[in-house]
């Protein structure tokens, strides 16, 4: 037997007024200083005091935040005493308030300890409001949250089922004015989402459907999102995408580009969307073997015709790189400017930290060490995959 979970979720244009009819006296909005910048903090705070809710922002949200960083803004919600937490801005700002939220309730937890065969007991304080402002992680829809260890230079994947938000807000004005660089970090790594979703030994049926449709949205608008920002119909199919594809993964998994991915960033200090992105063609053509199949039938659904299924794939594969040339994703580490000197110094320790992630289990194909080591090492320049 298996579940599906998913928050509530609002959505379309003024999906913020939902914020009105919030009952509870104080919320804590987690964020960062750039959102609130923008103005966002303002406008969720206006819908807020709107429904009579007394209002305290933390806006120290740093990116890929670490266990300090938590425990920093964990101490201001205890201060605070809200019955409602709000994350807002990206996948950064929803993950820090997921984890400040596990402190508020349960201080005796350690956040490294956090799994799914843990219980919390969440919500007997507090319940959750996600609203993302850019179109990439899907944490808006998910029992995860990725958390920088600095000490160990390790990004810890903290899952629970009771992570879910209880409201998800997927309006799609706020990502209206995300740089085009961040929207390509993004959206690529709601591409990756999507894609591991489909071929991850724990798929499902109703994970299949919102993976195969967030993919089709991806390569329909993602480009037009991305040379046109004033393209409100392609902004808001990205966002829908984004939040379909974190559906996806959270009830199924995400692989092997991931599991790499959070090493690469975690030791080259890279944003999770680049780091994993530069991934994702490797993972594929390494998983062909035992998903060659799945991928043939997301290649098919995105209008590639091929006789075979092996030739699906490759085409796929290509599709996928010039997708990435167009949003100027790089498809190798080469590409990035990082020397051969410098990444050969990181090679064990990279391959370390990819092991040791959790996502390798459910990938179509489980990477030994060695394999990952090639997979990394191919993946300097390009090479394509023939182990």
């Amino acid at each position: 037997m298996w579940w599906f979970q998913s928050p509530k979720i609002a959505f379309g244009e003024d999906a913020l007024e939902v914020l009105k009819d919030l009952e509870g006296k104080k919320t804590f909005i987690v964020t960062d200083k750039v959102i609130r910048s923008l103005g966002f903090v303002d406008v969720v705070s206006k819908y807020l005091k709107k429904a009579g809710i007394d209002v305290r922002v933390f806006d120290g949200v740093k990116p890929e935040p670490s266990i300090e960083n938590i425990q920093e803004g964990a101490k201001l919600l205890m201060e605070f005493a809200p019955d409602w937490i709000i994350g807002l801005g990206g996948g950064s700002c929803m993950d820090a308030a997921k984890a400040m939220w596990v402190l508020y309730e349960r201080p005796d937890v350690k956040l490294a300890d956090i799994s799914p065969i843990v219980e919390l007991g969440l919500r007997k304080k507090a319940r959750l409001v996600c609203i993302p402002t850019t179109s990439g992680t899907g944490s808006e829809a998910s029992w995860v949250a990725v958390i920088s260890d600095k000490k160990e230079n390790f990004k810890m994947e903290l899952a629970s089922r009771e992570f879910y938000p209880d409201i998800a807000i997927v309006d799609p004005k706020l990502p209206a004015g995300m740089p085009k660089k961040l929207a390509a970090n993004t959206a690529i790594d709601a591409l990756i989402n999507a894609i591991e979703a489909y071929v991850s030994q724990w798929r499902n049926d109703f994970s299949d459907a919102l993976a195969i449709k967030a993919t089709q949205l991806i390569f329909t608008y993602l480009t037009k999102a991305y040379e046109n920002r004033d393209d409100q119909e392609a902004r808001e199919k990205m966002h829908n995408a984004a939040t379909m594809a974190g559906l996806a993964y959270s009830n199924s998994q995400v692989g092997v580009a991931h599991s790499m991915g959070h090493a690469f960033g975690a030791v080259f200090k890279l944003p999770h969307g680049l780091a994993t992105g530069v991934f994702l063609p490797y993972s594929i053509e390494f998983g062909v073997k035992e998903a060659g199949g799945r991928y043939a039938e997301i290649a098919k659904a995105i209008g590639i015709e091929a006789e075979l299924m092996e030739e699906a794939v490759k085409k796929f594969v290509a599709a996928i790189k010039a997708l990435m040339k167009k949003i100027d994703i790089p498809t190798s580490i080469k590409e990035m400017g990082i020397s051969w000197e410098d990444y050969r110094k990181k090679l064990e320790e990279l391959v370390k930290k990819a092991e040791m992630s959790t996502c390798n289990f459910v990938n179509p194909r489980v990477p030994s060490s060695e394999e990952l080591r090639k997979l990394f090492t191919y993946a300097f320049d390009g090479r394509v995959i023939d182990f």
